[in-house]
């Protein structure tokens, strides 16, 4: 699999936000097949960052929801900026 077919979009709400700014942490709507090992090297591929940890979740909507946080020495305001977050 592909980086971007594991990744299917960032999430962009207020507490995405904050967790960019006070955690370090990353949050994407993955593909539902995807485990966290998968989810941790797309975006180390995709954006050229070590990861730390990955959690994830199912939404009610039935999305699976992955929280990233890069490892230190990795900045993911700068990430949020190239994909035009921030």
């Amino acid at each position: 699999m592909s980086a971007w077919s594991i990744i299917i979009r960032p999430v962009q709400s207020e507490k995405a936000l904050r967790l960019i700014e006070e955690q370090n942490t990353l949050t994407f709507i993955v593909a539902r097949s995807a485990t966290k090992h998968d989810i941790k090297r797309a975006v180390e591929q995709a954006f050229g960052v070590k990861v730390e940890k990955v959690n994830t979740l199912i939404t009610p909507r039935g999305e699976k929801k992955a929280y990233v946080k890069l490892a230190r020495g990795y900045n993911a305001s700068d990430v949020a900026a190239r994909l035009g977050m921030l």
